[in-house]
């Protein structure tokens, strides 16, 4: 009998798509439990499609996901947002909600829709509000944050399901550099003190090679290349996946690789490269 991972991820031949396209056509990935790993690739390669289906959301045309060992799609929603909590790219702001009712719905998978919103926080709730630094904010609204405040309150609503696995689908979209460090920099925190197994869809290839310990790439619907970054980031991988000539040079400092993009790649040769990375 084989031993899986508590709170690790496995994909087993995954397809999905629409009657107009393929988005994911046969991905097999193992996410181990504790891992930082960063999905990256164009736009539509499958990767916020990737979580939406290991979070349940979605189900497959074919092939399985697999959370510490049970088929996802086997699960409720319910059951399966008690083991991974997924925070979108985006969402509305509700007017009026408050930072502590917002931080609350993360509660429904655990308290039910009753129990979320019950007055008073659970101790929970309260530890998802300290964890990211917004308790003191607690009662201020939503709607009256600023982007970055408002990611920091999302990121504390997605602690609060109180999961061992934390999906994250672009974290970083519409924010400044600053709070994009800050978001960041949060999350590799939380992992190393909760122990957390962290899947992040990053546009960024340079935060993804700086932040995370594992990179997945992705093209066209199926795994193009998957390591640690400087295994993975490379001009090939550059030029192949993301479609730009650059040059990758290791940073002074800490050491992960720095991409310098220089121009688009033209579309004829990215087709004849099309086969090149396994």
């Amino acid at each position: 009998m084989t031993t899986v991972d508590s709170g690790a991820v496995r994909a087993e031949g995954l397809r999905f798509g629409y009657p107009e396209c393929d988005v994911l056509r046969g991905v097999d990935l193992r996410i181990g439990a504790g891992e930082l790993v960063a999905l990256i690739g164009l736009n539509g390669c499958g990767k916020s499609t990737f979580l939406k289906l290991a979070a349940g959301l979605l189900a497959p045309s074919g092939g399985r996901v697999l959370l510490a060992g049970d088929e996802v799609s086997g699960l409720t929603r319910r059951a399966a947002a008690r083991r991974v909590a997924l925070l979108h790219q985006s969402a509305p702001a509700v007017p009026g909600l408050t930072v502590r009712q917002l931080v609350r719905q993360g509660r429904y998978a655990a308290r039910g829709p009753l129990g979320m919103l019950r007055d008073g926080d659970d101790e929970v709730s309260a530890r998802a509000l300290a964890d990211v630094g917004v308790t003191a904010w607690a009662d201020r609204r939503v709607d009256a944050l600023s982007g970055g405040e408002r990611q920091r309150v999302r990121l504390a609503m997605a602690l609060a399901q109180d999961t061992r696995v934390l999906f994250l689908d672009e974290p970083t979209t519409y924010l400044d550099l600053r709070h994009q460090l800050e978001v960041l920099q949060t999350v590799v925190r939380l992992r190393e003190e909760h122990g957390l197994t962290v899947v992040m869809v990053l546009h960024d290839l340079n935060h993804a090679a700086r932040f995370a310990e594992r990179i997945v790439a992705l093209r066209d619907g199926r795994v193009a290349a998957d390591g640690t970054p400087r295994e993975v980031v490379t001009p090939r991988l550059l030029a192949e996946v993301l479609g730009v000539q650059g040059r990758v040079e290791p940073d002074t400092e800490g050491g992960w690789p720095v991409c310098y993009p220089d121009h688009p790649v033209e579309p004829r040769k990215l087709l004849r490269n099309e086969n090149h990375i396994h």
